[in-house]
């Protein structure tokens, strides 16, 4: 079967986020299909890009995954450039759509590009070859800039989007859905029940086989010292951003200053020298700042984590469920998590790998973290093993790309 796969941020080990094309496209490669991967060069996600030297594409192969970049133009954030970067893709994609059916002769094509306005030039392509059309949503836009950005809905941009998220829900023959509850949303906007399937986000399972990468010297003895002091560690690895409310986490270590637990915040991102002021102004010294790991030292980390933390702000829009890849990671860890999340699904529950408490409250985290910590070392296990075997069962990418196959094949 071949295979196009549409997203204008697909990364992979080479250049960086986002993975989830890559991991899927690879594991269809590797059960006998052929995958061409359509995506721009430019992406504010990756921490590389593709050199086309010039050139208005770039084509090259990456573990069997044929990858074509396309030249579009350098952007900054979200504002205008952004925009105009998206329209040159996707009106690239349009112009070019017969020559890409002819050259590639896909028996599925798929929009996945976050944004939904892909789903016009998928549609022309998976039309002129009669190929079945797959409209998989990463995040429910224009709800997210609505909601998150507060954008008019009578902006130009959120029409545009609008009338591509209904063409999307209308026109295509399968829709996959990483968000589990949105369901109804999605058939309020035109969509057929029958189309729906949900298939979120998973690991890489090889990524915690073999030899993993060990943590720099002084990573190492910083959490080794903590060790022999007989401290736990509560522990967070991710970007520090204002979405991942960190501010609660210090709070809840201000509560917990007399106890044996010191709270390790690995990572970078925006919100970091702020927290770093405010835990010296409060001259808290049962927190530590770890400067960011690379991505395949993950497990090396995690195997110092006696609680693994996730928070994020409150939002309306986590209402149609969440699926962070950090959780995933956590649970692959076998680390008990301490969730302070309000969504519309709750994977720590499900999984019995920890517990989930009100987000954006200290006294709610800080219980937390006491009533695991009260547990045996052998009961934190039981329960870290309970999410290493939830994954493995349900987000692990083989399992997934399976999934998408049989997905493919629905009648």
């Amino acid at each position: 079967m071949n295979i196009l796969l549409i997203n204008h941020y697909a990364g992979s080990p080479k250049y960086g986020m986002e993975y989830r094309a890559y991991y899927l496209a690879r594991e269809w490669v590797r059960l006998g299909h052929s995958v061409q991967v359509m995506a721009s060069a430019e992406s504010h996600c990756r921490a590389k890009k593709p050199e086309l030297m010039g050139l208005d594409r770039l084509n090259e192969i990456i573990d069997g995954i044929h990858y074509t970049w396309l030249a579009t133009p350098v952007y900054h954030g979200n504002g205008v450039g952004r925009a105009i970067n998206i329209a040159v893709f996707v009106g690239r994609l349009y112009r070019e759509g017969k020559q890409i059916a002819k050259l590639f002769k896909p028996d599925v094509v798929i929009a996945s590009s976050t944004y939904p306005m892909d789903i016009w030039p998928a549609h022309r392509i998976a039309r002129m070859v009669g190929a079945k059309l797959v409209f998989e949503v990463h995040d429910l836009w224009p709800l997210s800039p609505m909601e998150l950005g507060g954008m008019s809905k009578w902006h130009p941009f959120i029409v545009i989007v609008q009338i591509a998220e209904d063409f999307a829900y209308r026109h295509s023959d399968i829709i996959v859905s990483m968000l589990p509850k949105a369901r109804e949303y999605m058939e309020s906007r035109g969509m057929a029940p029958a189309k729906l399937h949900v298939i979120q986000n998973g690991i890489d399972n090889a990524e915690w086989q073999g030899d993993i990468p060990d943590l720099h010297d002084m990573t190492k003895k910083a959490l080794s010292t903590f060790k022999a002091q007989g401290l736990s560690i509560l522990g967070y690895a991710g970007t520090h951003g204002l979405a991942n409310s960190l501010d609660t986490l210090i709070d809840a270590a201000k509560l917990m200053k007399d106890e044996e637990v010191v709270f390790v915040l690995v990572g970078g991102g925006p919100e970091k020298i702020a927290l770093q002021q405010r835990v010296q102004a409060d001259k808290l010294h049962n927190v530590c700042f770890i400067d960011p790991i690379k991505k395949e030292q993950i497990p090396s980390l995690l195997e110092w984590f006696d609680i693994a933390y996730i928070g994020l702000q409150r939002q309306h829009l986590f209402r149609f469920g969440i699926a962070p890849n950090k959780l995933m990671d956590y649970m692959m860890a076998g680390r008990p998590v301490l969730m302070a999340i309000d969504a519309g699904n709750d994977l720590v529950t499900e999984a019995c790998c920890g517990l989930s408490v009100t987000p954006e409250d200290p006294q709610a985290v800080a219980q937390g973290i006491r009533s695991l910590l009260k547990l045996s070392e052998d009961e934190r296990k039981a329960m870290g093993q309970r999410g290493k075997d939830y994954v493995m069962q349900h987000h692990d990418y083989r399992v997934l790309a399976e999934r998408f196959l049989d997905v493919f094949n629905y009648k």
